[in-house]
C-alpha cells in the first residue's frame, strides 16, 4: 500500500473514532500532498511524500521552539502531537551507528580529504538519507569526520 493510500485510509478511521487532532493533521497532510500533485502535475512517489513530511515536520519543530521560548505551552503541545502523528508516517530513522557509516562511505566514495569537501559528500548523503536522518545531524557527522586530526 503505498503511503498516500495509507493516509487516506487513516484519515478515515480517524473520522469512525472522532479523533480530531489525527483528522485534521491528516487532512492537512493530504491537502499537503494534493497541492503539490496539483503544482508539479504528477503522481507523488512515497519518496515524495516522505519529501512533504519531513517539510513538515521541521515547520513544526520549528514552531514548537518559537512557541517554547514565548511561554505558549499549549500551542507547542498541540504541535508536539503533530509530530507524534507525521512521524508515524516517516521510515524507519537510522541509528547513530548506521548513520555514522553511511557518512563514512559516502566519504570514501567522493574521495573527500577535508571540510573543503562538504559539497561533495552532502549530496550523495541527502539522497541516500532522506527522510531516515535528519539533515543538521548529518551534516555535524559529516563536518566532524571530516575535521582535520
Amino acid at each position: 500500500m503505498s503511503l498516500k493510500v495509507r493516509v487516506l485510509d487513516d484519515i478515515k478511521q480517524a473520522m469512525r473514532n472522532k479523533d480530531k487532532v489525527r483528522l485534521d493533521t491528516l487532512r492537512l497532510l493530504s491537502s499537503e500532498i494534493k497541492q503539490k500533485e496539483v503544482d508539479q502535475r504528477v503522481e507523488l512517489s512515497d519518496e515524495d511524500v516522505v519529501a512533504v513530511i519531513s517539510r513538515m515536520l521541521k515547520q513544526r519543530r520549528d514552531s514548537i521552539s518559537q512557541f517554547d521560548a514565548a511561554g505558549r505551552t499549549d500551542l507547542a503541545d498541540a504541535e508536539r502531537a503533530e509530530v507524534e502523528i507525521l512521524t508515524a508516517y516517516m521510515p524507519q530513522a537510522l541509528s547513530a551507528e548506521e548513520l555514522q557509516e553511511a557518512v563514512m562511505a559516502a566519504i570514501a566514495e567522493a574521495g573527500a580529504t577535508g571540510p573543503q569537501d562538504m559539497g561533495k559528500v552532502m549530496p550523495l548523503l541527502k539522497s541516500r538519507l532522506a527522510g531516515r536522518a535528519d539533515m543538521a545531524q548529518v551534516s555535524a557527522s559529516l563536518k566532524a569526520a571530516l575535521a582535520p586530526r
